[in-house]
């Protein structure tokens, strides 16, 4: 077992002391943590999508904070705030709630696109410019936003550029029979996130960040990569393709699963199983496909049926 297979080997076990039967997306985010990536977590309510985000910074032993999302949220509330002291006669910078190791953005669609925008520079710069001056955030730097895609009163969707900049968007989902019966009686207490403790040292995320760079994507599979971003721009039933940034994060997973996994190389499969999460959420279908019941998971499950791993080999 390499290092970064101990290291979340523990998270992963000790999170699961809170969120039961949701192996699959802790290990994806777990793999989103390994490439300074972050993430959108959509679903329904009540399926523990803030339990998750929370189990997991408390699991790294970062700094933690949760930012409620609210139409009279202003940027200034994310980002932080220059204070006159009347004192010294300066103005004193009093940082917001960004300025931590990771965030939880609830319910993000509820905040107006002005308060939005203010996590686009953190997001992709891992920076705050306030009143003319930069600050640097403190890394590791994740943002975990979650938003309900069922209620949309009262609510401001996220703009193409602010979903481009989540690297992956994931849904928890609902539970199996038996892990909700499980849930039952395991939750009828006190809640275990009350009394769960730190798993690993989150600086070693910095190190092992680093490693996952080393792994090896070989040629056949860095074109399939763009062969099969590219597909998604010229498809009729989309108004707009992947970005070059979804080839990156496509290929930064791939690398990052890899080594969750125990590998040095990236397969095929890892980049079949990864593209729903790193595409579907940059893809917009066309209104009349979307009256067709065309959707962007159908589609992208269509291009990878149909493009080519190699063509080499259908020539």
């Amino acid at each position: 077992m390499n290092p970064i297979q101990e290291f979340a080997a523990k998270i992963i076990a000790n999170v699961e002391k809170v969120i039961i039967g949701k192996r699959e997306t802790i290990e994806l985010l777990l793999v989103a943590l390994l490439c300074e990536g972050h993430v959108l977590i959509e679903d329904v309510p009540g399926v523990g999508k803030t339990m998750l985000a929370r189990a997991l910074a408390v699991s790294l032993g970062g700094q933690f904070k949760r930012l409620q999302c609210t139409p009279d949220l202003l940027p200034n509330d994310v980002s932080g705030i220059s204070v006159y002291n009347q004192k010294s006669g300066e103005f004193e910078f009093r940082p917001g709630p960004i300025f931590v190791n990771i965030l939880l953005a609830d319910e993000i669609n509820r905040a107006t696109p002005r308060t939005q925008s203010a996590l686009l520079e953190a997001m992709q710069e891992a920076q705050v410019t306030v009143d003319g001056v930069t600050r640097p955030l403190p890394r590791p730097f994740l943002v975990l936003a979650t938003q309900n895609p069922i209620e949309y009163e009262g609510t401001f969707p996220l703009p193409e550029a602010q979903l481009d900049r989540f690297l992956m968007r994931l849904a928890v989902g609902y539970p199996a029979f038996a892990d909700e019966k499980f849930l039952l009686t395991h939750l009828q207490r006190e809640h275990p996130i009350n009394t769960l403790g730190q798993a690993v040292d989150g600086r070693q995320l910095l190190d092992l960040q680093r490693q996952v760079w080393e792994i090896h994507v070989d040629d056949t599979l860095q074109d399939y990569i763009i062969r099969l971003v590219a597909a998604t721009r010229d498809h009729p039933d989309l108004a707009l393709g992947a970005s070059p940034r979804a080839s990156l994060a496509l290929f930064k997973t791939a690398q990052a699963l890899a080594a969750l996994r125990g590998r040095d190389h990236v397969l095929p499969d890892d980049i079949k199983y990864l593209a729903p999460c790193t595409l579907t959420h940059r893809l917009i279908v066309k209104p009349e496909s979307e009256l067709r019941g065309r959707t962007a998971e159908a589609i992208l499950a269509d291009l990878l049926k149909s493009v080519p791993l190699d063509l080499g080999r259908v020539q």
